[in-house]
C-alpha cells in the first residue's frame, strides 16, 4: 500500500485481535461503531505515495511505511495543522500535505472508499461487508458485536453475544443473533466476491437475514 520515501524520515472464523464523520467521507460512516472522536483519511498523493491520517481533537496519527508518528495540533492560519517537530501534516478540506525536510508530498487526495474501511480496522472492527441495492453495511467486533445498517442508512441494528457456528471444511462462518425484538442471521463464506456496483473483489460471499429479509453482498477480515 505504502512506498518508502518520507519513511526515510525516522473458512473465515475471526480472530480478536469508531467515529465522527469528516466532511469528506462517505455518509455510510455516520453509524460505524464510535469509540472516540476519531477521523480517519487514506491520502493518495500525485507522486505516487500514499499514506493513512487518523486525527483527534489535538494530535494525529500518521501511518507511514514501517513506523507510525503522533503528531500535536498547531496554530494554523488555514486548514489544519500537525507536527512532532521533525514532520508537518497539514490537510484542508479533502487535500493534505506530509512534509520532512526535503522531502514533501503535495496535493494529497482523500480517498473516501478507502478511508471507510481503514476507518474500521483502526477502530478494531474484526470483519465488514457491505451491499447494494439497497444499501447496507456490517462491521463484527470483538467477534460477537454486531452493526448492521441497512437500506442506505435508514435502519441501524447492534446486537451483542452472538452465537457462532464456524465449519471450517465448508469456509463458512454463521453468526446468530437477538435483540430489542430483532433477529440477525449472518453467513460468511471464504469464496471469491465481487461487489454489483464498483466491481472491487473482496475475499468472502456474504448474506444477511434480518427480520426475514435478506441482503447479500461481499466482505473481508481487516484483522
Amino acid at each position: 500500500m505504502y512506498r518508502a520515501s518520507i519513511i526515510i524520515l525516522s473458512g473465515i472464523m475471526l480472530n480478536s485481535c469508531a467515529y465522527t464523520q469528516p466532511d469528506d467521507v462517505s455518509p455510510d460512516t455516520r453509524a460505524s461503531t464510535t469509540i472516540t472522536d476519531a477521523q480517519t483519511y487514506v491520502y493518495e498523493c500525485p507522486d505516487d505515495f500514499s499514506f493513512v491520517a487518523r486525527t483527534e481533537t489535538d494530535r494525529a496519527w500518521l501511518f507511514l511505511p514501517g513506523t507510525t508518528l503522533e503528531l500535536a495540533l498547531i496554530q494554523s492560519t488555514s486548514g489544519t495543522n500537525y507536527t512532532n517537530g521533525s514532520v508537518s501534516f497539514w490537510r484542508n478540506n479533502n487535500e493534505a500535505v506530509v512534509e520532512s525536510g526535503e522531502i514533501k508530498h503535495t496535493g494529497c487526495k482523500n480517498n473516501r472508499a478507502r478511508a471507510i474501511w481503514e476507518h474500521a480496522k483502526l477502530n478494531g472492527v474484526d470483519f465488514r461487508a457491505l451491499g447494494n441495492e439497497p444499501g447496507w453495511y456490517i462491521e463484527i467486533s470483538n467477534r460477537q458485536d454486531i452493526l448492521l445498517v441497512t437500506d442506505y442508512g435508514q435502519q441501524t441494528y447492534r446486537f451483542t453475544s452472538a452465537i457462532i457456528n464456524s465449519k471450517p471444511h465448508e469456509r463458512t462462518t454463521s453468526y446468530h443473533a437477538q435483540s430489542n425484538g430483532n433477529s440477525v442471521e449472518i453467513v460468511i463464506k471464504g469464496i471469491p466476491c465481487q461487489d454489483s456496483m464498483s466491481g472491487e473483489a473482496f475475499s468472502a460471499a456474504v448474506t444477511v437475514l434480518i427480520n426475514n429479509k435478506r441482503y447479500m453482498g461481499c466482505g473481508k477480515a481487516l484483522h
